[in-house]
């Protein structure tokens, strides 16, 4: 599971701490590093790195917090909002960064959106789900794109055809359709998605 700016800040604060004293920080501690208005949100941080697999939180300790294992390297990238998975939807242009594992990262430039629709199920691509995306303006036909209609962003199967192109859902329920060049203009091309259960 992918981590959110602060999430990975307050589990580097809890890996660090733990490296510097050989014992995991209180709430308390969590808190006041961080200048959280309550203890309740400190737990909400504990509970999603506990979900996620990073820790293990034994409640009835104080210092109750456990690293599980070594977690896979990992960088952040812009998430830049929403991508439909149907219609094309409006990208909105969000300043918010996300952790993703290191492996997904090659040469480039690299964003991720969050996933809306259904249209790419057949692909594994569900609603809700986060797409990595390798910035570029080219793609090869059959690939799996983030392409912007009327600066209207959507993800597809591209096909350039002679005269036109045409952009595949993923959804049996679903017909391709065909977009003018001239409105038409691909961000990048899918290299990998991250799911939250």
């Amino acid at each position: 599971m992918s981590l959110t700016k602060k999430q990975k800040q307050v589990y580097d604060f809890i890996v660090d701490y733990m490296d510097e004293n050989n014992f995991a920080p209180t709430q308390m501690e969590i808190k006041e590093h961080f200048g959280f208005k309550s203890l309740g949100s400190v737990q909400d941080y504990i509970k999603y790195l506990t979900n996620a697999g990073y820790i293990k939180n034994d409640t009835n300790a104080v210092r109750g917090l456990q690293l599980t294992r070594e977690q896979e390297p990992t960088i952040e990238i812009p998430l830049l909002g929403s991508v439909a998975a149907g219609c094309p939807i409006e990208a909105i242009e969000e300043h918010e960064y996300i952790s993703v594992p290191k492996s997904l990262i090659r040469r480039g430039q690299y964003f991720a959106l969050n996933v809306q629709g259904q249209s790419m199920i057949d692909d594994g691509i569900l609603d809700g789900d986060v797409i990595i995306v390798k910035k570029q303006n080219h793609a090869t036909n059959g690939e799996t794109i983030v392409a912007s209609i009327d600066n209207e962003a959507t993800v597809k199967k591209y096909y350039n055809k002679k005269n036109y192109i045409e952009l595949h859902p993923a959804n049996p329920t679903m017909s391709p359709f065909i977009v003018r060049e001239e409105s038409f203009e691909i961000k990048g091309i899918l290299v990998g998605l991250i799911r939250h259960y």
